[in-house]
């Protein structure tokens, strides 16, 4: 796996889908202080550093007055068929842009990247796109906007009946199972993190943008 994605997956920030609480669903902890239900539609959020982007002119200027044009990511928003045997989860999002240069109309185009990742680590599908943002003439913002979609097996993403058991039955007081939180248990969270998956959205940046993200 390419270093840098591994970095991008490792700080991978997520907002995470949920849904009503019924009998029987099973509830974990993200780990970022996030509750939500398990499902076997992935999780969709953008990795840290990589929602934004700033453009230079020069290119290999870093100061203020030398930003040409910067963007953001936002307002993603996700959908989840989960029927078939392949469930499909479909991503889109805005990006919104300013540039400093506001004479003429101008098109930029932003190269993001969707990767599936499976277990918080492993980059399992990564497919890159385009978004082209046009200023009007005299403008100084503009927006466009992107998509991303994943096919995930559903008999991956799906707990085993002996995981799901362990962690949805009944626990009476006195019991000698009721004290140990069965998503303590090292074989329940690895089972839980092979049937995780998340579905990331965020732009293709350079090493150099990335470290001004990450350093700014």
């Amino acid at each position: 796996m390419n270093a840098r994605i591994a970095i991008l997956t490792a700080l991978a920030g997520l907002t995470v889908l949920g849904g009503c609480r019924s009998e029987g669903d099973i509830v974990v902890d993200t780990g970022v202080g996030i509750t939500a239900l398990r499902s076997v539609c992935p999780a969709v959020g953008v990795p840290d550093y990589t929602g934004d982007v700033t453009l230079f002119s020069p290119a290999d200027a870093r100061t203020a007055d030398a930003i040409d044009v910067s963007a953001a990511i936002t307002n993603v928003r996700s959908t989840c068929d989960e029927s078939g045997e392949m469930v499909y989860s479909t991503a889109t999002f805005d990006v919104v842009a300013t540039r400093t240069n506001t004479a003429g109309p101008r098109t930029v185009s932003l190269p993001y990247y969707s990767t599936v990742v499976r277990g918080s680590t492993s980059v399992v599908a990564k497919r890159i796109g385009t978004v082209d943002v046009t200023f009007a003439p005299g403008e100084m913002r503009a927006q466009g906007s992107g998509t991303a979609g994943a096919y995930i097996n559903r008999a991956e993403a799906t707990l085993p009946d002996d995981i799901r058991e362990r962690i949805t039955r009944r626990r009476r007081a006195g019991d000698q199972s009721a004290a140990i939180d069965p998503l303590t248990e090292p074989d329940v969270r690895a089972a839980i993190a092979r049937a995780s998956f998340e579905l990331l959205v965020g732009f293709q940046l350079t090493e150099d943008q990335l470290a001004y993200n990450a350093t700014r």
